[in-house]
């Protein structure tokens, strides 16, 4: 079995994320662990979030999909929330 630990999931959502954005420095992934799963918390520019939900939801969804796809590898849940820049939740 393939151990994929939290960092190389993050790093994954970043480098999609930045891919997506016009201000790919702004992008930012937290990592918040709780029991059995992890919430990653994408920050990006306020401008850009529109980028990273997509029409219709639809890149938001795909990279949801890839989490889910990673979930079942490793056997732990990971869930991803797209904050804007200014939110500090």
């Amino acid at each position: 079995m393939a151990q994929v630990d939290t960092v190389q999931v993050d790093e994954l959502v970043r480098v999609i994320a930045r891919a997506l954005v016009d201000e790919p420095d702004a992008v930012e992934v937290e990592a918040v662990s709780r029991d059995e799963s992890t919430v990653l918390k994408l920050r990006v520019a306020a401008k850009d979030v529109g980028k990273v939900i997509g029409k219709q939801g639809r890149t938001a969804r795909s990279m949801r999909t890839i989490l889910g796809a990673v979930s079942m590898k490793v056997h732990h849940r990971y869930t991803l929330d797209i904050l804007e820049e200014d939110d500090k939740q």
